[in-house]
């Protein structure tokens, strides 16, 4: 088993027959990954301690971001081992908690928006955390799965999953958009209280913060989508190496990016988060 694994994960790499620009690139996209799992890191671990400390953020939001979080920060260890059926273990663990991770914001901005006063009810603490415990025990199974079967049908698995994930995250989306240009008219026209302006004003701010995270997320797991595809139909050559390499690198991406979205669009997580770094400044001074 352990060799087949193997295998797989150095028919990406250039071999000797091939060009030396190929390898060129190889040499330069692993540095730019060594970059990249640096910056997810300390990213995604300063990002944790914020979460943690950020007292202000719903609670059930801030579980699913937490989860989140973890599972980027494991996307960007997964190149420490030096045992191949490790790596591609933790690899397809981490990548598939990420994915439904970002399926559970979905779900949750869309509850938010829709349920209003019955969201409290029907979203507890406990269900989110069931939730949660749900997404880490299915990754657990897929990685399993990914060593007891071929290539191909994983992959045209993962493909089918991936497509009808985020094509469902769009649609809850579309329907979250609609539904706060309508509650915004509704308050505007009805003049209601400030309390619940400012409430419906942050769900707003939330539901824009969850919406850029599956955004980036499509933008940079959609060729990793592809690169299943082209790998079950289409012979290795270079181009192909090329594009399935290009595709692992845009995981790392994703998981350097999210951090900066929450800040950016977050105001309690950035507000966690300078202080933790004027705390660590004011340390070292």
């Amino acid at each position: 088993m352990e060799n087949r694994v193997c295998d797989e994960l150095l028919q990406y790499q250039p071999t000797n027959t091939k060009n030396e620009n190929l390898k060129s690139w190889y040499i330069v996209n692993s540095v730019f990954n060594v970059f990249l799992a640096i910056t997810a890191i300390i990213l995604n671990s300063v990002t944790i301690q914020a979460l943690r400390k950020s007292s202000s953020l719903p609670k059930h939001p801030k579980t699913l971001f937490l989860s989140l979080a973890v599972s980027d920060l494991g996307v960007a260890q997964r190149d420490n081992s030096s045992l191949c059926t490790a790596i591609l273990a933790i690899s397809y663990f981490f990548a598939t908690a990420s994915f439904f991770g970002v399926m559970a914001l979905s779900g949750d901005r869309f509850l938010a928006v829709h349920l209003h006063l019955r969201y409290q009810e029907l979203v507890t603490p406990t269900r989110v955390v069931a939730v949660v415990i749900s997404i880490w025990v299915f990754s657990a199974f897929v990685s399993v799965f990914r060593l007891l079967v071929s290539p191909n049908i994983f992959y045209i698995g993962s493909a089918f999953t991936v497509v009808v994930g985020l094509l469902l995250s769009a649609m809850l989306y579309f329907k979250i958009y609609f539904a706060v240009r309508h509650h915004k008219h509704q308050i505007q026209a009805l003049q209601v209280a400030q309390n619940d302006q400012i409430s419906a004003a942050r769900l707003r701010k939330s539901a824009v913060g969850t919406f850029y995270v599956y955004l980036v997320f499509l933008l940079c797991y959609l060729p990793q989508v592809c690169s299943f595809t082209v790998f079950a139909i289409f012979d290795l050559s270079t181009e192909v190496k090329v594009f399935v390499i290009s595709s692992y690198t845009l995981l790392f991406l994703n998981s350097s990016l999210n951090p900066v979205i929450y800040c950016w669009k977050m105001r309690q997580i950035r507000r966690a988060v300078m202080d933790i770094v004027r705390n660590i400044f004011q340390s070292h001074n």
